[in-house]
């Protein structure tokens, strides 16, 4: 199993930035890809960006040139680098990773864009 403790969400005022982070433990040999979903009030959950094991990266059009996925040297921690934020960012954020056990979910972090 895998567990992820995600961190770094909050309230920040339209084009502000925040930074996401999203740690792995457990059976962390190995990891595949990791990336970030989102979930609006009464929306689907949509996909934010991902970064494979070695490095590739894939963004949501509505978040390119914004957002910044990125991983750290041991490949066990997961970064969502927010710039410019929009109110239509608004959502409830949740890091993944693919495993050969399946694909495990954080918890989800709040990200509020107001002012």
């Amino acid at each position: 199993q895998v567990q992820l403790v995600e961190s770094g969400g909050g309230l920040v005022q339209p084009g502000g930035s925040l930074r996401l982070s999203c740690a792995a433990s457990g059976s962390i040999f190995n990891l595949g890809a990791m990336g970030w979903y989102r979930q609006a009030p009464g929306k689907q959950r949509e996909l934010v960006a991902t970064v494979t094991k070695g490095g590739d990266t894939n963004y949501a059009d509505s978040v390119k040139g914004r957002f910044t996925i990125s991983r750290d040297n041991a490949k066990t921690t997961v970064y969502l680098q927010m710039n410019s934020l929009k109110p239509e960012d608004t959502a409830v954020y949740y890091c993944y990773v693919d495993h050969f056990l399946g694909t495990f979910w954080g918890q989800g972090t709040q990200v509020t864009v107001s002012s």
